[in-house]
């Protein structure tokens, strides 16, 4: 802390010129430290402005670049689903219209012509039902095939261990929790089609005028059972991926105001006031300005005693 201590009429230190010398110094860095501040717009620009909040503010940093990592995935997840349940909605669709050819084949005011187009008609429909199968896919992946599966990280706990979400669409899996006859392998030439055992839809195109098959009288209950289980079937697993998406708009809403809130912590320890910041880079100006003229007039000082010698 700076004395005002003249030493008396010794000229060979010059002890007001130093204070002087020492107050610019220090106005200087202040100004210097000032001015840095306002144009980074932080106040820590190194772990030396503030140690403590150094190390506070990288923390939630990194914490941040997780959740931001975890909100991506939290997307992948939904587009994920959100393709899949397209795919589910654009077969529900068709396999509806394949269930209404067969209950007008089972009437009986049909000919044998009749029930033949409808079963090649509906043919054609299933076989649109694996296009949509063979299409539908994210990441590289069928998702409709009956063999996806993946583990999204949506999140993490204090210890930054995973926390994960599966989503589910492989063949008996249990994350579906429907249990649908142990398969749902959505594939027209399979035999368990939308996990119906002995659904096969290719068997529309064997229907003949020798042998209605799955439409004849014998067989069209049963063709009407499965393709409605089947049905069934596909809109459960619809259901259980609409069930994925509201739990997932529900984290992604979690992980955005958490990483809101973070960046309010990090503004609120690094950055910079910048009207503090002014105010103190005006009084040091000031300070400056007083401490050169302070030099200069204690500089002038030894000129006094010079009158001594003459």
């Amino acid at each position: 802390m700076p004395a005002a201590i003249s030493n008396g009429a010794r000229i060979r230190t010059n002890t007001p010129a130093e204070n002087a010398y020492t107050s610019l110094q220090t106005s200087s860095q202040i100004i210097a430290r000032s001015q840095l501040r306002l144009s980074t717009g932080k106040r820590i620009n190194s772990a030396a402005d503030d140690v403590a909040g150094y190390i506070t503010s990288r923390s939630l940093a990194a914490r941040n670049g997780s959740l931001r990592a975890a909100l991506n995935a939290v997307g992948d997840a939904a587009n994920t689903a959100n393709i899949a349940q397209d795919g589910l909605d654009n077969i529900n669709n068709l396999l509806t219209q394949i269930k209404d050819a067969a209950s007008t084949a089972s009437s009986g005011a049909l000919g044998t012509d009749e029930k033949i187009a409808l079963a090649k008609a509906a043919f054609r429909l299933s076989e649109q039902i694996q296009t949509v199968v063979d299409s539908t896919v994210f990441g590289g992946q069928q998702l409709l095939s009956g063999t996806f599966t993946a583990d999204f990280v949506i999140g993490y706990n204090a210890s930054n261990s995973l926390l994960t979400l599966q989503v589910g669409l492989d063949t008996g899996s249990s994350a579906t929790n429907f249990n649908i006859d142990g398969s749902f392998l959505l594939s027209t030439t399979g035999a368990n089609f939308a996990g119906v055992t002995g659904l096969n839809l290719q068997s529309l195109s064997s229907v003949s005028s020798s042998n209605l098959g799955v439409f004849s009288s014998v067989n069209i209950i049963n063709t009407l059972t499965s393709l409605s289980s089947a049905l069934n079937n596909v809109n459960k697993v619809a259901s259980y991926l609409g069930g994925l998406n509201n739990r997932l708009s529900s984290q992604e809403e979690s992980l955005k105001s958490q990483i809101t809130n973070y960046n309010a912590a990090i503004s609120r320890i690094e950055d910079a006031d910048v009207a503090k910041e002014q105010l103190d880079l005006i009084k040091a100006q000031f300070l400056q300005q007083t401490s050169v003229i302070s030099l200069a007039q204690a500089n002038q000082n030894p000129q006094t005693f010079l009158m001594l010698m003459r």
